[in-house]
């Protein structure tokens, strides 16, 4: 720590006109106390007060920017964080160097990357969910002209902080071409694009080498939109509950497709994608269930992420990973979404004095139809075929201004979720959500929040009732009652009420919380990638600021 804070000094001796010094503080912490209904694991009642810290500092000098980010976990992690997240170090640091007409862009040390869609590679960084996947090496991006970007990089994953490293080391390469830009079209919009990663792993009897190669194209014009990006990744063993079986060798591929069509107050999107054997991680023995660690490459549910509480207790993760099971096998998914929006212009029939928007979206994931033997660990998918059914979901979505202070939206939400297969626990659920919610604007700036939420369901948790009730007395000062109440579930004592109480203090960049109140178990996903939190009690604050 000592030999930070004297690069910090240092930096801020030599500020001047021509650099700048930039950066950002947040804070989540939390003390845990035990309740009449939720109780500390044994394990985890000698640290009660914990809090996740994040520093990061960047300073620009021309044509330099150094930055490094300071990571404190005390006295240790929030609940269910990566347990090598524990004391006070650095977490990453960088070095880059970028020209004046941003041709040639270089960076050593800690950085972070997308390949396409991020189907053959992304390395980011997501701190709600535990996710901190920065390379550890040196990525050089190359523009010799406006419409061919050139990228390669290699290094090492983070596996805790800055010098806890992967034992896999990782190459690629990427290139975008926009040929619309080259051959100076102006109507359209269209380009292709080809990466190459291939990660490096020595031991066990099994191929050091696992590479993926990507292909995609993209086209645009007027309102219509179109990519598609294929990928395909070589042979690698089967990991069961954390054993690598080098006995066992497949390969994998993906293909994503998306088309939309957009005009003025009309839009249709439609997303497609299949993967198979697609997982791929910085280490073998890892899986997605190891506090989201290990991550090469960005797979999220294509589902429509919903801003609800009740409407995110069903939420599907998405399935790339083979698993043998006698009546469960797997190995991988199958599915998409459609999405539709429409404004009903003010004056219209629907649309009346203040206009009407309505929003149509359903997903559907099957597991690959196939072969599948679970006793000799063999498999044969059909390339377009439907399997088990995994998730399905309906939804509409009404927004409607009532007047010039009062705006109203009412959400609808169907859904069957088949936890035998995304949760490789037992059981299928059919629920149906609604959601009424409502945001009144006072004079000034004070505003009030109404939120009143019900899901029935057939299974599971059973029955819920939520509310939200959040006063804004300016634009700085707020307070907020968030309560979910289990009241249907079929065991008396998990018939719990998740209750919230807070405050919340925003000026310029600087937002602080401060709640207390019950966590209801269950995953909190961002983005389609998701983190399993368990139930807890307590005070928790909240601090976030820039400079």
């Amino acid at each position: 720590m000592k030999g930070i804070f004297s690069i910090l000094l240092l930096l801020l001796a030599f500020h001047n006109v021509h650099a700048q010094l930039s950066g950002s503080f947040e804070s989540y912490g939390s003390w845990y106390i035990d309740d009449s209904k939720i109780q500390l694991e044994p394990t985890e009642t000698e640290d009660r007060i914990r809090a996740n810290s994040y520093l990061k500092l960047d300073y620009r000098y021309h044509h330099f920017t150094a930055g490094v980010q300071v990571e404190s976990y005390e006295s240790k992690a929030l609940l269910n964080y990566y347990p090598k997240f524990v004391g006070t170090k650095p977490g990453t640091f960088y070095l880059n160097y970028s020209n004046t007409k941003n041709t040639l862009d270089i960076t050593v040390g800690h950085f972070y990357e997308k390949f396409g869609s991020g189907l053959v590679f992304r390395a980011w960084e997501d701190k709600p969910l535990g996710i901190a996947n920065s390379l550890v090496g040196g990525k050089i991006k190359y523009k010799p002209f406006k419409s061919l970007e050139l990228t390669t990089l290699y290094g090492k994953q983070r596996n805790g902080f800055s010098t806890d490293l992967s034992e896999s080391t990782l190459f690629g390469w990427n290139a975008d071409f926009k040929i619309s830009s080259a051959l100076k079209i102006k109507s359209s919009n269209y380009g292709v694009g080809f990466s190459y990663v291939n990660k490096h792993e020595t031991g066990l009897d099994v191929p050091s080498d696992v590479y993926l190669v990507s292909s995609r194209g993209f086209f645009k014009r007027k309102g219509f939109s179109f990519d598609i990006e294929y990928v395909f990744k070589s042979k690698e063993a089967l990991v069961e509950f954390e054993t690598v079986k080098p006995q066992y060798l497949f390969d994998g591929d993906a293909l994503l497709v998306n088309l939309g069509y957009a005009k003025k107050g009309f839009g249709i999107n439609a997303n497609v994608r299949r993967t198979e054997n697609f997982g791929l991680y910085a280490e073998r023995k890892l899986t997605r269930n190891s506090f989201n660690q290990g991550l090469l490459n960005y797979i999220p549910s294509i589902t429509k992420q919903f801003d609800y509480s009740l409407t995110n207790i069903y939420v599907y993760q998405s399935q790339p990973n083979i698993r043998f099971e006698p009546d469960g096998n797997k190995a991988g998914e199958i599915g998409g979404q459609v999405d539709v929006f429409y404004n009903f212009k003010k004056g219209s029939a629907l649309g009346g004095k203040n206009g009407l928007n309505i929003a149509l979206n359903s997903s559907l994931w099957h597991g690959l139809k196939g072969r599948y033997d679970a006793d000799e660990r063999k498999y044969q998918a059909d390339f377009f075929g439907f399997g088990h059914k995994f998730y399905n979901d309906y939804s509409f979505e009404i927004r409607k201004n009532i007047n010039q202070k009062w705006t109203a939206i009412f959400t609808y939400l169907q859904q069957y979720y088949n936890a035998k297969y995304v949760e490789e626990s037992f059981g299928e659920v059919n629920s149906k959500t609604i959601v009424w919610d409502n945001l009144y604007n006072f004079s000034g700036s004070k505003t009030l929040k109404l939120e009143l939420q019900h899901q029935w369901a057939d299974a599971s948790f059973k029955n819920w009732a939520a509310g939200l009730v959040e006063y804004n007395f300016n634009s700085n000062w707020s307070v907020f009652n968030n309560n979910l109440y289990n009241y249907g579930n079929s065991e008396t004592s998990k018939k719990i009420n998740y209750y919230t109480l807070g405050t919340s203090y925003s000026k310029n960049a600087t937002r602080i919380q401060l709640s207390y109140g019950r966590q209801r178990g269950g995953l909190v996903c961002i983005g389609g990638v998701c983190r399993f939190v368990p139930e807890s009690s307590g005070l928790n604050v909240n601090i976030n600021c820039a400079f």
